[in-house]
């Protein structure tokens, strides 16, 4: 589990055919500090195992499931990346939670600069537009972000200054691919409503009769799902 939140930023620095997946080598320094085999580590926010690392370098193997879904099969020598180490319980959770599991790649539409800030607008498949709302949590290369702006199949994010510096955010240009990870709690919800479960909440411990809750749409809507 990570947050969202890049602790610097890598280098690729070998890119290996191995069967029907690749393995990448990136160089890092901050995130060496514990990095060790079978940790895991998101890379442009797909979570991957180490299985191998030096004093300055991480191996991982990445897997055909893997590459269909995200932009590592993409990856050459030279490439920056955005990486985070899994979070570790009773720390701060200062972006939200992500998973790490890439669910589709996404094309920028555009990058805009403002007064102090940027707009960057990303194009995603429409079968994944039910799981974005406007200043709902998206994930965009690993970092975490909100949705400032939602339209059919699209989706804008205001960037700050700090984020824009210490990501690779800066480098995306207009039809740069990238990895999105969506919410996961609104996929869970889908995912009660379509197999017709109901939860049932503890018990209150008043003289009233415990009722057990019921989950709807309409329910979901008043409360601004």
């Amino acid at each position: 589990m990570f947050t969202g939140l890049i602790e610097e930023i890598g280098v690729v620095r070998a890119v290996q055919p191995q069967g029907t997946g690749l393995r990448l080598v990136v160089e890092a320094r901050k995130i060496m500090n514990d990095v060790k085999i079978d940790d895991s580590v998101s890379i442009n926010g797909a979570c991957q195992t180490v299985v191998a690392c030096t004093s300055t370098t991480f191996t991982v193997d990445t897997v055909r499931e893997t590459l269909a879904k995200t932009t590592l099969t993409l990856f050459s020598v030279g490439k920056r990346v955005n990486l985070e180490r899994a979070m570790q319980l009773g720390a701060r959770l200062g972006g939200h939670l992500v998973q790490g599991h890439v669910d589709t790649r996404g094309s920028v539409v555009s990058v805009e600069s403002q007064q102090g800030s940027w707009l960057l607008t990303v194009q995603f498949p429409e079968e994944f537009t039910r799981y974005v709302i406007p200043v709902g949590s998206i994930c965009i290369d690993g970092v975490s972000l909100t949705a400032a702006r939602v339209q059919a199949n699209t989706l804008t994010v205001a960037v700050i200054p700090h984020t824009w510096k210490s990501t690779t955010l800066a480098e995306l240009v207009p039809g740069a691919a990238v990895n999105l990870e969506f919410d996961v709690i609104g996929k869970y919800i889908e995912r009660m409503l379509l197999s017709g479960i109901q939860p049932h909440f503890p018990a209150q411990t008043n003289n009233h009769a415990a009722k057990p809750s019921q989950l709807s749409e309409a329910w979901l809507a008043s409360m601004g799902y």
